[in-house]
């Protein structure tokens, strides 16, 4: 009986001609691999760097790479500022490096490493060590590399006289002499420790003690062995910030006023800015904002955000014109200058060695990516320092004011350690020498911008990673970042996690897909109002459309193949992803849902979903993934680490017994004892491999 294929009989081939098809076949295999041209592990081979941190003389700085898992602290001196790694960990094994602190002189560095406790105690332990994982402050010398062990903690201050060193441990300060000994409680007092600053003149420690539902200001004087209040009240204060001369403290009062939460409207958090006398006591009041939602506390995203300056001045950030940013007004009292007029949002802030101008990080004239701005902290003209097609973060002054150091990134660069001068000039990297030579930036694509509106007219912003390799229409994939306070840009993205989801939007470009991230709404970059979006999440997923614009414009633009569309993202990423499959299974195809929400009228972690009347709670539950799973079809991959603490495990076992009783295909991939950032590289080489590998399955014909 001869062979056949689909009822047509398949005559034999002579030989030489058997074995020209082989030929041609594996010529063109070969040319494939060569035009697809890198790897997911060269893709994702770039060192992250975190945790920057300069010297009080600016004439060291010191950060942290993530080497493919292996975290190391990385330093540079002035005057040539020639970058060496400093610690020698050789592991991907998920341990972080934290909280980078340079002793008064310079000549050592303490840093914490292991991650938080869970709601459990326990620390992050991705590779199941028998001997358990711990979270410790460590010291290092910046001249040897030698490195000892502190103790258990977490947020190291070095004394004055940089002979001791102060950590946070279960809500008290403890302290430990650099020489070695024994850790011991600095002091007792009620209420949880946080934020514990010395005064410039070294005699006193400012901090906050959180207290339920009311915190105070408080110094301690270790040489009376003394704790005095500030201004003690019913309301929260946070942020203390001393004087340059240390007589006045600074901080911020958050006032308890009655719960206007809801559905439609966000808490109304009105505050203000108070000085009091470091001796006296005495208080007063210098600012004070409005009583509306977008005057409201909008939280501090760095120290730097809340500062004394220079001219006897206080920098503070708000909200109130529906943009981040920054504001300063007399110590004394007075006006509140806006420093940074305009349709934009600060992001990252530095000061001049003198405190009298400011370098920050912004959107400004170019909104989906971020350049280095400087400006008076008195006011006067906002000037650029840096522009083009990059994306520069986390400035700092070095080498006594004349320069500058920042990370730095392209379409197709990965995010790495610039140096520059103060103006921006001679910009080159840092540490060229960490990059991998095989690193494939050459053949990475340059995404596009692309604006298109959603149903209700919203302006949604997206990059659009066109397909190569492709022959006729390519299948497609829409990705949808976390957060949801995130904003992917036009180019390697400054936040780890984002910085691997983009290493993958490049890979699957490279295999053929047409890829198309969006910046959809609830997210940061375009001002407090679309940031605040109404509706969104668990209020009525109001932010969905957003998607279903994504999958119209790349149907109606001709260039996708219509009937193959799938979805990818992390966390509420992961969330859209699974709306979509379960909403709209016959636009979209399939997904690949890491750690996603899928049923909001359960509590989850870190977002503040209102539950407090069955209205509410129905309207939750009929925005989630899991309301809606009976018309689920399409399949999905679910990645899932079992000690997530942002997005609870159970969320995805929920949503596998309802996708079991529905007989909707799924496949999984769980990480015991992995957290919701995974914390090795092996874990995310898994993930993207796992993800990868399903669309190929699923979308391409």
């Amino acid at each position: 009986m001869q062979p056949t294929l689909g009822g047509l009989m398949l005559r034999p081939r002579s030989r030489p001609l058997h074995l020209s098809l082989c030929l041609l076949v594996l010529l063109a295999c070969a040319t494939l691999a060569h035009a697809q041209g890198f790897t997911l592990e060269q893709v994702l081979s770039a060192p992250f760097p975190s945790e920057p941190a300069r010297s009080r003389q600016g004439d060291k700085y010191a950060w942290v790479f993530d080497a493919q898992g292996r975290r190391n602290i990385w330093l540079a001196e002035a005057p040539t500022f020639r970058a060496r790694q400093l610690t020698r960990y050789t592991q991907d094994d998920g341990q972080e490096i934290t909280a980078l602190t340079f002793s008064p002189d310079g000549n050592r560095l303490a840093y914490v490493r292991g991650g938080d406790k869970n709601q459990a105690g326990e620390v992050p332990n991705p590779t199941s060590d028998p001997a358990g994982a711990h979270q410790e402050v460590w010291l290092t010398d910046t001249r040897t590399g030698n490195t000892v062990k502190l103790g258990e903690g977490d947020a190291p201050i070095f004394s004055p006289t940089g002979e001791a060193v102060a950590f946070s441990r279960e809500d008290h300060l403890w302290v430990v002499s650099i020489a070695g000994g024994k850790e011991r409680k600095m002091f007792e007092a009620r209420g949880a420790t946080a934020a514990p600053v010395w005064s410039p003149d070294g005699t006193m420690l400012a901090f906050s003690s959180a207290r339920g539902d009311h915190s105070f200001i408080l110094i301690y004087e270790p040489h009376t062995q003394r704790i005095r209040m500030l201004q003690p009240s019913v309301d929260r204060d946070i942020a203390p910030r001393w004087s340059p001369d240390s007589k006045h403290i600074a901080f911020i009062r958050l006032f308890n006023v009655t719960d206007t939460y809801s559905i439609d409207h966000e808490r109304v958090a009105p505050w203000g800015i108070w000085v009091a006398d470091a001796q006296t006591g005495a208080s007063q009041q210098i600012w004070q904002s409005g009583l509306t939602e977008t005057d409201s506390f909008s939280g501090l995203p760095s120290d730097e955000f809340f500062r004394w300056t220079g001219h006897d001045r206080i920098v503070f950030n708000s909200e109130r014109d529906g943009w981040r940013h920054l504001y300063s007004i007399p110590a004394r009292g007075g006006d509140a200058v806006l420093l940074t007029p305009g349709n934009y949002e600060v992001e990252n802030v530095a000061y001049t060695l003198d405190n009298a101008a400011i370098i920050f990080a912004a959107n400004k004239d170019d909104i989906d990516r971020r350049h280095l701005w400087r400006v008076g902290t008195d006011g006067g003209a906002v000037e650029p320092v840096t522009s083009g097609e990059g994306i520069e973060m986390s400035p700092a002054v070095v080498n006594a004011g004349r320069q500058l150091i920042f990370f730095h990134s392209t379409a197709r660069d990965p995010y790495q350690p610039f140096i520059a001068n103060i103006d921006g000039t001679n910009m080159h990297p840092l540490a060229p020498q960490a990059l991998p030579a095989d690193f494939p930036s050459a053949q990475l694509a340059i995404p596009a911008q692309v604006i298109f509106k959603a149903a209700d007219g919203t302006e949604i912003h997206g990059q659009l990673f066109r397909a190569k390799l492709s022959m006729g229409r390519p299948p497609a994939i829409i990705f949808m970042h976390g957060g949801p306070m995130r904003q992917m840009l036009l180019g390697w993205h400054y936040l780890y996690y984002y910085h691997n989801a983009y290493a993958l939007n490049q890979y699957l470009a490279s295999r053929g897909y047409t890829v198309l991230s969006v910046n959809y709404r609830s997210g940061i970059g375009y001002g407090r109002a679309f940031r605040e979006a109404q509706h969104r999440g668990a209020r009525g997923a109001s932010e969905y459309q957003d998607i279903v614009a994504a999958a119209k414009y790349l149907r109606e633009s001709g260039a996708v193949d219509p009937k193959h569309i799938g979805l990818w993202g992390g966390s509420y990423g992961g969330y859209l992803t699974a709306l979509g499959l379960a909403r709209d299974s016959d636009l979209f195809a399939a997904g690949v849902d890491l750690h996603g929400v899928h049923d909001w009228s359960v509590l989850v972690a870190g977002l503040r979903v209102p539950l407090d009347s069955p209205e509410r709670t129905k309207i939750a539950r009929e925005s989630s993934p899991i309301f809606a799973v009976n018309k689920w079809r399409s399949p999905v991959l679910l990645i899932h680490g079992d000690d997530d603490r942002n997005v609870a495990f159970s969320q995805t076992v929920a949503l596998v017994r309802r996708l079991r009783e529905q007989n909707v295909e799924f496949e999984q991939l769980i990480f015991p004892d992995e957290i919701h950032d995974f914390l090795r590289h092996e874990d995310w080489l898994r993930a993207y491999h796992a993800a990868s590998d399903f669309f190929d399955r699923k979308l391409k014909p």
